[in-house]
């Protein structure tokens, strides 16, 4: 009897927008970039901060979602701050940036910079 093995579910989900800006960072990246990749470094003054940047080697403890512009990462050691959330890319008039709906944040901070778990 085969054994199935069943596909894990993405830490993250990514908005067709967000998938579509990633593409467009990819498309313009600097040599050597293998995919963009998010983290949440300690900073602001809710404590975590959300990070998205050009990595250029793969860190196999790093979540892999292929997205049709290239890979995207989300770093190992933020996975449990993030799993369920969903990351969108949202321009308006005045502002444009990755905006995150994450449903293990139990608060931020007033300008939205940090968030804490």
């Amino acid at each position: 009897m085969a054994t199935r093995v069943r596909e894990r579910p993405a830490a993250l989900t990514l908005t067709p927008s967000a998938e579509a800006r990633i593409a467009a960072l990819m498309a313009r990246a600097p040599e050597g970039a293998v995919g963009v990749k998010l983290s949440t470094p300690r900073r602001g003054c809710s404590g975590l901060a959300y990070s998205v940047d050009y990595v250029t080697a793969a860190d196999p403890m790093d979540e892999k979602i292929a997205t049709p512009g290239g890979d995207f990462y989300v770093d190992a050691g933020s996975i449990l701050y993030l799993i369920g959330s969903t990351m969108d890319w949202v321009e308006d008039d005045f502002s444009a940036g990755f905006v995150f709906a994450n449903p293990n944040a139990k608060g931020a901070c007033g300008c939205g910079e940090s968030f804490t778990v």
